[in-house]
């Protein structure tokens, strides 16, 4: 194995594990997975030929393969189970429970402009108010199931 094959390969998994975590809705977007993990690969290599540092080709690298995915939609619902709704089911139920809800709070952040430090802003407070209500109205009307 040359080593590009192996530097887009580190940054494949990497990128895959990311998105299988916290972006669940692109964790099958082979082509978004393939696209990033070559350009950063590309540019890990350029900012290395450069005469980068390891820590910079690294940062280099990162900015590019994780750009736009710091603020998780899915992550942000899963936050709310666990802190919301903990007390009403089991520990291990409370992921699968979170993929559950994330179609329905979708909806909820369209209303926002969500960016990567979005989580950072005084909108964060009312969108996890609002997902909050949501999945609260979904257990009322259809039990936890």
């Amino acid at each position: 194995m040359n080593t590009q094959q192996k530097d887009l390969s580190y940054f494949r998994l990497r990128l895959q594990e990311l998105l299988y975590a916290s972006f669940p809705e692109k964790t099958y977007d082979n082509k978004f997975i393939e696209q990033r993990s070559s350009w950063a690969a590309n540019a890990y290599e350029g900012a290395f030929r450069s005469g980068n540092s390891i820590d910079q080709c690294d940062e280099i690298a990162n900015y590019i393969l994780f750009e736009g995915l710091h603020f998780s939609r899915f992550d942000t619902v899963f936050h709310v189970v666990c802190n919301e709704f903990d007390t009403i089911m089991a520990d291990e139920e409370l992921r699968p429970f979170a993929f559950k809800m994330f179609p329905v709070c979708e909806p909820v952040f369209l209303s926002y402009e969500l960016t990567d430090d979005f989580a950072n802003g005084p909108e964060f407070d009312l969108l996890y108010t609002e997902i909050t209500g949501t999945i609260a109205i979904w257990i009322e009307e259809n039990g936890l199931q």
